[in-house]
């Protein structure tokens, strides 16, 4: 029997690339997860397609099945560029593509079983610009969402000055390989249920303008 196809997960929301790679579920039972992690910074741009290739070479790419990428908040170019690859293999392979919020899967940790935030109703993640604000977005648990928490209101950007909404509030830092974790996890959850995934929805996260000054 011919081995399912792969479900491959991008994040470059921060300094830090990560990619995950692992088989597609037939049942309940998932093969352990690929994962490795790139501290590329201003390099992505020369060293992304290298970096997935450690994990499935280029001309292994036509056994991808569904494709699950971050779309931010996060840094302009590195956002972008993860977003046009995923973007480009989801309609060149016709395969489902799946885009998630950066602090979706930071929230998705922190208020799962044992977690900091486990039981909260509501809550929001927060990542401090320097002499331009704080971005954040609120969160919470829905049974009815794909993996049970939802994004209940999007990341923007709180201006210095602005009130800030009542908490609780925690740090959205992100934790590379935990996050693209959590990806897989989603995309997972995304093929057992048959979603459609289309790739043209998808699009990068940017609560700034990135032609603002500092």
């Amino acid at each position: 029997m011919s081995a399912s196809p792969w479900l491959l997960a991008l994040h470059s929301s921060s300094e830090t690339l990560a990619v995950g790679l692992q088989r597609l579920a037939v049942g309940a039972e998932r093969e352990p997860a690929h994962l490795a992690s790139f501290p590329l910074g201003r390099r992505l741009s020369n060293d992304l397609l290298p970096c997935v290739e450690q994990l499935l070479p280029a001309e292994q790419w036509s056994q991808l099945g569904r494709l699950v990428v971050a779309t931010g908040p996060g840094g302009f170019t590195g956002t972008r560029l993860t977003l046009v690859l995923a973007r480009t293999l989801a309609q060149q392979l016709a395969i489902p593509l799946h885009g998630f919020s950066s602090f979706l899967l930071i929230a998705r940790r922190l208020a799962a079983p044992g977690g900091p935030l486990a039981g909260a109703e509501r809550f929001w993640l927060s990542q401090e610009l320097p002499r331009r604000g704080v971005v954040a977005g609120a969160y919470g648990p829905d049974a009815a969402a794909l993996g049970g928490v939802v994004e209940l209101e999007e990341p923007r950007l709180y201006r210095p000055g602005e009130v800030l909404p009542e908490g609780p509030w925690a740090q959205a830092l992100v934790e590379p390989e935990a996050d693209a974790v959590q990806l897989l996890a989603l995309g997972q959850l995304a093929a057992l249920q048959q979603l459609p995934g289309p790739w043209q929805p998808v699009l990068p996260l940017y609560p700034t303008s990135p032609v603002e000054g500092p």
